[in-house]
């Protein structure tokens, strides 16, 4: 079950007509934070993201699998919107072992390195000319305030770096 903080945060999101992915992205750092302080583990930043993708399915964000997503992935994408249409308590059973189950997993998929690493491997995926254009609408509808906090950010990095 989803945390209040999480559904108010998404929820904001779609009343500010942010896109569906940005409103799961909630449900995903949720999951995310869950893994890090030890709620449960995950085998792969993958597996933590597809738990929160499927939490953002279940309480109603409309995320539609992608094109290149295989047929197992694409029926789970299916099966959780159906779930929203028809909320019910879970199985008790069903959610301890599952439980269970990731409480036997590592913790290392919600490291900061490990989540870089998934991101430059999603975005080495994506063309050049789709990188930019998702960037180009970023720095559009980021707003001024948004726009001066991510040049502090990249001026801090840079001289980190140096």
């Amino acid at each position: 079950m989803p945390e209040a903080k999480t559904r108010k945060a998404a929820a904001r999101d779609k009343r500010e007509g942010k896109a569906p992915s940005t409103q799961a992205g909630e449900y995903v750092h949720e999951e995310i934070e869950h893994v890090r302080v030890g709620k449960h583990g995950a085998r792969s930043t993958r597996q933590a993201i597809a738990i929160g993708l499927s939490k953002a399915r279940r309480a109603g964000v409309k995320v539609p699998a992608k094109k290149s997503a295989s047929k197992a992935t694409r029926k789970k994408a299916a099966q959780d919107e159906n779930a929203a249409k028809h909320p019910h308590k879970a199985s008790a059973r069903r959610s301890h072992a599952t439980k269970a189950a990731l409480k036997r997993e590592g913790h290392a998929a919600a490291s900061h390195e490990a989540l870089a690493k998934q991101g430059k491997r999603a975005a080495s995926k994506r063309s050049a000319s789709s990188r930019s254009a998702a960037a180009k609408k970023a720095a559009r509808t980021k707003g001024a305030a948004g726009r001066s906090a991510a040049a502090k950010k990249a001026a801090r990095t840079r001289a980190a770096k140096k």
